[in-house]
């Protein structure tokens, strides 16, 4: 039941190549306040059940290279930028 509540308001993506990058995955995984990353060695992975828990602060973007991370509100189809 829980899996059918992810994804609600917020999706969260990482554009190749970027997404298999260790560093920027730590770095993603450092700024983020509500856990939305997961460093992992072969690159960024999406923790699915705090996608909803974001709080729109731009922190992921600001940190990674511009235009490859995307934070989707589903509520309205726009998109942070």
């Amino acid at each position: 039941m829980a899996e059918q509540l992810n994804k609600v308001f917020i999706d969260v993506a990482v554009d190749e190549p970027a997404a298999g990058d260790a560093a920027l995955a730590a770095k993603l995984e450092e700024v983020c306040p509500v856990n939305i990353f997961k460093g992992t060695p072969s690159g960024v992975e999406i923790v699915e059940e705090n996608l909803d828990e974001c709080v729109l602060c731009r922190l992921c973007i600001e940190a990674a290279p511009a235009g490859t991370v995307h934070v989707k509100k589903l509520y309205d189809g726009s998109e942070l930028t």
